[in-house]
């Protein structure tokens, strides 16, 4: 019996990973850029870039300084923002993410938007990006998405974090757009409920994979970058995968795999890489995102 519990649950826990990355596929094309800079080369329409955002793109976790921000505007309590500074020192000092912290910090985020507005969460997370995110860019990580932009391909973020504030960073990145969390809203304003789940572990493959439906992408031209062994699934679904500031866990597989490794926390100088490698065989050439309709939920 208890064995049929465990296979029912598992394949519960599907479902909701792979309704979540139906529904951040279809979000992120809201977000996108509707004009994005001409590149700089002729346009390629299946290949394009996956970055990861905590810990690859940005030093720590992007929704610790959300709820800092939030704490200071009076969303809620020093108590609970004490509950996300713990959180953020075991992800900083050990660099896994712990499956109850991250329930945890969905439950405790979803209680304090619902019934906000997304117009006000979306002005706030304008403010939020430039007073504390700004300067935690990783250079080394910016530079390697900015080759993957010079040669002409989309390039998204897919990350855990609210869609809303996921795709902020990608706009002051300059980047194509994001994957992320897609929260339940009627009329405007959060419910408090998660269409699907965080996008997190394979619910970011399911992302990835319904976004190159979307996009007319070929997977095997494509190329993403992680820090995480949560994220193994998305790296296994492209054709180039690369660990960036990798945790043990990835480090282990990458070497096995022979994936690419870059470390930029140590302050070394990180080597350079060449467009072929990282860019993929005849990746010389990129594309303009398209809008696509989206309708809230």
């Amino acid at each position: 019996m208890s064995a049929w519990r465990g296979k029912d649950k598992s394949q519960e826990l599907e479902r909701l990973a792979a309704l979540a990355g139906e529904a951040s596929a279809e979000a992120a094309a809201a977000h996108a850029l509707s004009e994005p800079p001409a590149p700089p080369a002729p346009p390629d329409l299946t290949a394009a870039a996956f970055f990861d955002v905590d810990n690859t793109m940005m030093m720590g976790a992007s929704i610790f300084y959300f709820a800092r921000g939030l704490a200071a505007r009076k969303f809620f309590t020093s108590a609970d923002l004490a509950g996300f500074v713990w959180g953020q020192i075991k992800f900083r000092l050990g660099g896994r993410e712990n499956k109850e912290d991250i329930k945890t910090h969905r439950e405790r985020a979803l209680s304090f938007v619902a019934g906000r507005t997304v117009a006000e969460l979306t002005s706030i997370s304008e403010e939020i990006y430039d007073e504390l995110m700004a300067d935690k860019i990783w250079s080394g990580t910016r530079a390697l998405a900015q080759m993957h932009l010079d040669a002409g391909q989309r390039v998204w973020l897919v990350t855990a974090t609210p869609i809303e504030l996921a795709a902020i960073i990608s706009r002051r990145l300059g980047l194509t757009g994001a994957l992320g969390t897609v929260a339940e809203t009627r009329d405007g304003v959060y419910t408090g409920r998660l269409v699907g789940d965080l996008l997190h572990g394979r619910a970011k493959a399911h992302a990835v994979r319904a976004l190159a439906s979307r996009e007319g992408l070929n997977l095997k031209r494509c190329t993403a970058y992680s820090d995480s062994a949560n994220d193994i699934p998305m790296l296994s679904a492209v054709g180039t995968a690369v660990a960036v500031n990798p945790d043990g866990g990835l480090r282990d597989v990458a070497r096995a795999r022979g994936w690419e490794i870059r470390d930029f926390r140590t302050g070394r100088k990180a080597a350079k890489i060449g467009v072929p490698s990282v860019l993929g065989a005849g990746a010389l050439a990129g594309a303009v995102a398209a809008g696509m309709a989206y309708r809230r939920r």
